[in-house]
């Protein structure tokens, strides 16, 4: 086959595709356009989860008419003014939003600067253009897109539900009505207002997007080092969330979401939270526009740091700072053994026989949601350690986070508290599941729980499946629902914070999952809600009910996410660590 050129129109589908892959990358591009244009008042309707409809409008200074047939071509853009990409000012830069829309769906743009008479309109269905005439509107721009993806089938198909794609769709709004807080926002979903925002400080946007309830317990960070500035907000250790989509950060008033500034975050985070959860942030970062490059990928969301290491250590070391307490500024440096191989062991074998009184007690008291009562935290002398135990008899509890065993042929055994015990009750769940429902524990106030619209319609719509597995949720007017009754496993956890836990699972796991694999990952999620923390100081007789109540647990050998929950280290093993083995 000879070598050809493509026409216009193919070009422009191609490139829709790298440009805008979902409605909520339309959503994205149309408004960074509106902010470039100096808006100071933004609306975002979305319908059918933005491939029926999506509709943007801005009072920004608007597009003239004699430009507007310009503007909805390939590679034409009024934003660079330096060619050598090095000073990049405004969030677009690449002309290449408008063409790839209007190439994949119909997009229709009305826009009317100041001092024009009238507005205008243009109107581009699947790439073909149609000619520029003249309406009525106000000064600004509203742009259009309906039917998205109609010319483009191949990437039709793949999309998510509407309501996934309506979810993501706010989130993008969400995102950037942060990195913009001295602009007002307004969202509108299948006609239901989602939020409307007057222009704000950065404590009170952060306060509207995330709750009042969480922005209140939100740590404040400042670093400046030489050029780069480094100012927002941070979750203590106690407040964490199941997903990551509650961590925003823009550079240069950019919204991005950037490995490197996301791995930095995680790595300050990482001794003082369990695996597995994530904080809240909204950050701002300033740094000059040469130490940047933004022109890493079509849809801008990564960056290219002229120094990434001067960027993590200050990002690690000014949210550090802000979670550390005196004692942990005082604290002596730790020496930290170099990594060996010994890894988990094979899958333990079960021992019927090993189930003692203390594992009945334990599992009982944890089905009661009671704690055991006290014990000593040590005996003055070790027990002997028994060939009927696989995991041993406890010596004692390191970091407040494992415990330590010694079994019968004098191996070590490492076990982490939170992931075992997270295994444990999953199992007790999930059993409870299959026999019928779970038990539910109805509160004696119902808690209320503030959350966006789409999490909301995320919780009622899978509501009575949920009360299946002991959670009861209903709707309590706008921006809110009711938590009626918990797990009874999990009676002493906190409501609200289950709540949204449930929601981000729901929203990670995505619409187009089958529901029954989505409530599987629910009920994970809960079953950590129960489980003894890291950092939570045991009793002799509670670590000893522990490692009972594993030997007798199938799939104990790893927590519900896959990691293991027991190391093994051999009188082998030390003697290599220690240089005596020949």
């Amino acid at each position: 086959m000879p070598i050809r050129r493509l026409d216009p129109t193919t070009i422009n589908r191609i490139a829709a595709g790298e440009v805008i892959e979902r409605p909520a990358a339309a959503v994205k591009e149309l408004v960074e356009n509106a902010l470039d244009a100096g808006a100071r008042r933004i609306g975002v309707t979305i319908e059918g989860g933005g491939i029926g409809r999506i509709e943007v409008t801005d009072d920004g200074h608007g597009i003239p008419e004699a430009e507007l047939k310009l503007a909805i071509e390939r590679h034409a853009t009024s934003k660079l003014t330096d060619e050598a990409l090095v000073r990049i000012a405004t969030l677009g830069f690449r002309g290449e939003a408008l063409p790839s829309i209007g190439a994949a769906g119909r997009l229709t743009v009305t826009s009317r600067p100041a001092g024009q008479d009238s507005a205008a309109r243009i109107v581009v269905d699947g790439g073909a253009v149609r000619e520029v005439e003249p309406v009525a509107g106000p000064v600004g721009t509203c742009v259009t897109v309906e039917d998205l993806f109609h010319a483009t089938p191949a990437r039709r198909k793949f999309l998510r539900s509407a309501g996934a794609e309506a979810g993501a769709c706010a989130d993008a709004v969400r995102h950037l009505a942060l990195a913009a807080p001295a602009v007002g926002f307004s969202l509108t979903i299948d006609g239901a207002a989602s939020f409307d925002l007057p222009p704000q400080d950065r404590r009170e946007r952060v306060a509207a997007i995330y709750g009042r309830a969480d922005a209140e317990k939100l740590l404040e960070i400042e670093a400046v080092r030489e050029e780069v500035a480094l100012r927002g907000f941070i979750s203590p250790a106690s407040l964490t969330r199941a997903a990551a989509r509650h961590q925003h950060m823009v550079v240069n008033g950019r919204p991005v979401r950037d490995p490197l500034l996301r791995m930095a975050l995680r790595l300050a985070y990482r001794e003082r939270i369990p695996a597995g959860r994530h904080p809240l942030a909204a950050l701002w970062l300033e740094i000059p526009a040469e130490m940047l490059d933004v022109n890493v990928h079509p849809a801008k969301a990564e960056l290219r740091f002229a120094t990434p290491d001067a960027v993590r250590s200050l990002m690690i070391g000014a949210v550090q700072r802000a979670l550390a307490t005196p004692a942990d500024l005082a604290a002596a440096p730790s020496v930290s053994m170099p990594r060996t191989s010994w890894a988990a062991s094979s899958p333990m074998p079960r021992y019927p026989q090993a189930e003692s009184r203390a594992a009945r007690g334990f599992a009982e008291a944890e089905l009661r949601g009671l704690d055991l009562p006290p014990a000593r935290v040590a005996p003055e002398v070790l027990p002997e350690s028994r060939p009927d135990y696989p995991l041993g008899t406890p010596i004692a509890q390191v970091f407040d986070t494992y415990i330590l065993a010694q079994s019968g042929d004098g191996t070590l055994v490492l076990v982490d508290q939170h992931a075992a015990h997270e295994r444990l009750t999953e199992i007790r769940l999930r059993a409870e599941r299959d026999s019928g429902a779970i038990p539910a524990q109805a509160l004696l106030a119902p808690s209320v729980v503030e959350l966006p619209a789409e999490d909301i319609a995320r919780l009622l719509g899978a509501a009575e499946r949920l009360a299946g597995l002991g959670l009861e949720i209903e709707a309590f007017g706008p921006g809110a629902v009711l938590v009626r009754a918990v797990p009874a496993a999990l009676a002493k956890a906190d409501p609200a914070a289950l709540a949204r836990d449930v929601a981000d699972t729901l929203a990670e796991s995505g619409t187009a999952t089958a529901l029954e694999a989505k409530l599987d990952a629910v009920l994970i999620r809960m079953a950590c809600h129960r489980s003894v923390r890291a950092g939570r100081r045991l009793a002799f007789a509670e670590m000893e009910a522990l490692l009972r109540a594993m030997e007798t647990t199938p799939l104990a050998q790893t927590c519900p996410h896959g990691r293991p929950t027991v190391l093994r280290l051999s009188r082998g093993d030390l003697e290599r660590m220690f240089g005596r083995a020949g």
